[in-house]
């Protein structure tokens, strides 16, 4: 077969990818092996590949490739998530280039546009993974709002509901207008954002007097309909039982009172506005108030907002303002730090709205989960500092609101039959619905026609946190041979930031339907941000084009370039030279595998050079697969990459091979080669999970391999022996082959001039390295000695003394001459050094670290000068 020269990233790339999915090494199916299983963290269906999904998915991908190689039977199970916010405004914006409003669309005529964009551009970020080397078996690939997958979780609606543990509630809840649908608590981010606190007056009715409430929100005067005063506070005492007027609208509204009031804040006095602020709304509810909604869904003012009907709230904010200071009721503004909320999805200011929603009791359906991860350690989270976070939610936990006022999505399975508020059934099918709404109301003429379902969506989490049970339709046919095989699966890699939102859910899932984890353990990975510390976003344009990065640095580069300083649970701090190192570290094996591809080999003797590299290469190898094998067990991946690097870039191509390399236009023999292309095939096996491509290249070049003996599927290298001796001599044999290598550098000795060596042995070690040191340094003679030999360049390695003679090595006058202008610079640094040092003034006044500074100069200086005079001392 012949080899090429240079290697070719994009045809081995696609050769290889090809060749994995032809022979099917990515599929799984049950069997006697052991189960090694990972379900994906479903990308959203709007999604493309960034950094994020880049490191993510690398790290799975090595855990799965690493599992084949340890004999066990790998599912890798793919797919992507509807993500009914996201996807709903694409299709939302496409409609609208089309000159189609969704209000003018039916449910059907709506979800058929999405899916017509759905199966346009939803399955680009599955492609996009497989020009990154993922081996996900894409025979599973799921997609939540897949048939199956929506009845699963239509029948855990149905199952929670009869249990109790969903309800309908009239709620404040959080509310995008961007959007247009409910949030629950976790989707929305808390930003501190600089604002105004506005003073207003407002008039106590039947006299002159006048209260000053403080309010961020000016423009909610309109759903006004209480001031509340602390019972305590003295200053306004005389005011209970009275009412004051709401200025523009005029409304008269009671003066209530409730320690709830902060009298410290603002002025002691507070506006009440139930409608549109949740402790506002737990006040109303104790006093009895009425509530007042002034804003229509996309948070525009409604007909309560008097003449600013239609107006959006922040515009209408600044004319309220206006009209307030017009009128003398603006007494003053102070600037003020807020904490806003926003949606994490469209990045909307939330507004507090009050409406019907669905929510699921989390309280009880928590337990097993807090329990899993904080006292049995069922489900492992590393890095393990994440526990912290993770009970601070759980603990809290409040009820989760799953409806979402969206057409994307599974619909919730309740059907309305009459006018009231619980005239309702919630069945997996119409027709079981028809029998429950007949017997509920015990009208047994109700038909399907009167029924009608409610329109909102399920949040789309409450469908991916069943994700490792319904991939495996675990939901719907609970016992399953795929379910028994596969669950539960044993690594889930994925980000902190939906710790809660998604392996917290997933866990609280797993035993409430399994009674078991889903999980074995959780690798939380770090963000990716730029060399500033920035988080990677389009909106800031530091993200790279993946694809592009690909393209130039290779699949393999990338892998390594993103693995190589991407520890758990910490940022990654990415630049490209990471990717170029990882091309390079590529460059390397490639070189090392054409050098010994170039070697002719013969049935010669093996010379006891080559064979001791090999037993010490062999030691290497084995300490280093202890290593590696630790770091995996705590998932330190970018450890055990940088391990395998230095074994490879180091010890293997910077010592073993130059140890083992046959001489200029020699022949090497064929029990070393045939060593050494096996100690190749075990470094190729370790490389594989972090560098696919290129190793299984080189795999089939070693010797042409049958589909069964490729090395996607090859036996990891099994645990031997360590000659823990034979590594301590190698380490300090190879600072002895260091020191040669300087001087002959120094002295320009080529290195096919051989030297003559004497050593004093005073550490007394082993001469087990004495031929490697002695092809390595290309000495025509290697002799112990009990005295230092004259007039001999000469260094040291701990106390052993090593000689190279110079007659015949070096031009001794010329040395000499070197020698006495160095000496002569280091003896004229020493007197200026020495006279700074004797001025009294400058060591007085100079801070402490300058003096020690010039003081370290002098005694560097004066070595300096021994070693010099003691060089030509030697030399004369």
């Amino acid at each position: 077969m012949e080899i090429p020269s240079k290697y070719n990233a994009l045809s081995v790339e696609n050769k290889w990818y090809d060749y994995w999915m032809q022979h099917n090494y990515f599929h799984s199916k049950p069997d006697e092996r052991e189960p090694y299983t990972i379900v994906i963290p479903p990308p959203n269906v709007t999604g493309v590949l960034h950094m994020g999904h880049m490191l993510n998915n690398t790290i799975q991908d090595v855990l799965i490739r690493r599992a084949r190689l340890l004999g066990k039977n790998a599912c890798w199970v793919p797919g992507t998530d509807h993500a009914s916010i996201a996807t709903e405004a694409k299709v939302v914006a496409k409609l609208k280039e089309q000159g189609i409003d969704k209000n003018d669309l039916s449910r059907a005529e709506f979800l058929k546009h999405a899916w017509e964009w759905t199966e346009e551009y939803g399955g680009v970020i599955l492609e996009q993974l497989k020009k990154l080397g993922c081996s996900c078996d894409w025979d599973r690939t799921k997609f939540t709002m897949d048939d199956d997958m929506s009845e699963a979780v239509i029948k855990v609606f149905v199952d929670l509901y009869n249990k109790g543990l969903i309800y309908r509630g009239y709620r404040m809840v959080n509310w995008d207008p961007e959007a247009k649908t409910t949030l629950s608590d976790e989707e929305v981010i808390h930003v501190e954002k600089q604002g105004l606190l506005y003073y207003l007056e407002y008039k106590v009715e039947g006299s002159d007097e006048k209260l000053t409430i403080a309010t961020t929100r000016p423009e909610t005067i309109f759903g006004d309909t209480a001031i509340c005063i602390n019972p305590n506070d003295e200053r306004f005492t005389h005011l209970k039982g009275k009412k004051a007027i709401v200025p523009i609208c005029g409304r008269v509204i009671p003066i209530i009172e409730d320690e709830y009031v902060d009298v410290e804040f603002g002025t002691g006095c507070l506006k009440v506005t139930p409608a549109h602020d949740e402790n506002d709304k737990i006040l109303g509810d104790k006093h009895g108030l009425e509530v007042v909604d002034i804003f229509n869904e996309d948070a525009s003012l409604n007909s309560f907002g008097m003449h600013y009907e239609g107006q959006d709230r922040f515009v209408a904010r600044k004319a309220v303002v206006k009209e307030l200071e017009d009128a003398g009721i603006l007494v003053k503004t102070e600037n003020h730090i807020n904490k806003v909320g926003t949606s994490e999805r469209t990045k909307a200011v939330i507004e507090p709205r009050l409406s019907d929603q669905w929510f699921l009791k989390m309280e009880d359906l928590a337990q097993p989960a807090i329990d899993a991860v904080l006292k049995t350690g069922d489900v492992k989270l590393f890095p393990k500092k994440f526990e912290n976070t993770y009970r601070h939610w759980m603990e809290n936990i409040r009820d989760w609101n799953i409806s979402r006022q969206l057409l994307w999505g599974q619909q919730i399975p309740a059907y309305f039959y009459g006018d009231g508020k619980e005239d309702f059934v919630v069945a997996e099918s119409i027709e079981e619905a028809v029998n429950l709404a007949r017997e509920k109301s015990s009208n047994f003429e109700i038909q399907a026609s009167d029924l009608k379902q409610d329109t909102d969506a399920l949040d789309t989490w409450f469908s991916s946190w069943l994700w490792p049970m319904s991939v495996f339709d675990g939901i719907r046919n609970p016992e399953n041979e795929e379910i028994k095989y596969y669950y539960p699966t044993n690594d889930l890699v994925t980000g902190p930031d939906i710790l809660f939102f998604w392996v917290a859910r997933m866990i609280v899932a797993g035993y409430e339907y399994k009674d078991e984890k889903p999980f074995e353990n959780v690798y939380l990975t770090g963000l990716v941000r730029d060399k500033q510390r920035r988080k990677m976003s389009k909106s800031l344009g530091n993200s790279p084009d993946a694809l592009k990065l690909i393209e130039e640095y290779t699949a393999d580069g990338v892998r390594v370039g993103l693995l190589l300083s991407s520890a758990a649970g910490n940022d990654l701090m990415f630049d490209e030279t990471l990717c170029q190192q990882g091309r390079g570290f590529g460059n390397k094996i490639w070189n090392a595998f054409q050098l010994t591809n170039l070697w002719e080999v013969a049935d010669i003797d093996q010379p006891n050079s080559s064979k001791i590299a090999l037993e010490w290469y062999e030691s290497k190898f084995q300490a280093a697969l202890i290593e590696i094998e630790d770091h995996f067990s705590k998932y330190r991946l970018s450890d055990a990459l940088m391990t395998i690097y230095k074994l490879i870039y180091d010890d293997f191509c910077g010592w073993m091979l130059e140890m083992v390399k046959p001489a200029y236009k020699q022949p090497i023999d064929r029990i070393t080669y045939e060593k050494v292309m096996s100690i190749f095939e075990d470094n190729l096996k370790v490389v594989h999970p972090f560098m696919p491509f290129l190793t299984e290249d080189i795999w089939h070049y070693i010797k042409e391999r049958s589909p069964e003996e490729a090395l996607i599927i090859a036996k990891w290298p099994e645990p031997k022996p360590i000659n823990e001796t034979l590594i301590s001599e190698f380490d300090f044999a190879s600072e002895v082959i260091s020191g040669l290598r300087n001087i002959r550098k120094q002295k320009n000795i080529a290195f096919k001039d051989a030297i003559g060596f004497s050593v004093v042995n005073n550490e007394k070690v082993n001469t087990t390295f004495d031929d490697v040191i002695s092809k390595l340094g290309n000495l025509s003679n290697f002799e112990y000695v009990n005295e230092p030999v004259e007039g001999a360049l000469t260094y040291r390695v701990k106390s052993n003394e090593y000689f190279i003679p110079m007659e015949g090595s070096i031009d001794i006058e010329a040395e000499i001459e070197k020698l006495t202008e160095e000496l002569k610079y280091t003896e004229g640094f020493l007197k200026s050094v020495q006279k700074k040092l004797s001025n009294e003034r400058f060591v007085a006044g100079a801070p402490e670290q300058v003096v020690a500074a010039e003081k370290k100069k002098e005694a560097d200086a004066l070595a300096k000068i021994e070693t010099i005079q003691a060089s030509l001392s030697s030399l004369q």
